[in-house]
């Protein structure tokens, strides 16, 4: 059997924590920031943790050497 590729689009948008966790950025801020409040933007920075069950399917079909 050949070796499972890491799905390259993934790659860019998830990363795996040393714990097992996987972190994503939250969605909202390419463009349009005009229409979003002060609060809205300071409340999207940073990154969120996905829930167990969608981590372990990221994990398993799209980064599997991650």
């Amino acid at each position: 059997m050949p070796k499972m590729k890491t799905k390259s689009g993934a790659k860019k948008r998830f990363k795996i924590t040393g714990t097992g966790k996987v972190l994503y950025a939250q969605r909202g801020k390419r463009h349009g920031m005009i229409k979003r409040t002060s609060k809205q933007i300071r409340n999207l920075r940073g990154t969120n943790v996905l829930f167990k069950s969608d981590g372990d399917n990221v994990k398993k079909y799209f980064l599997p050497n991650g």
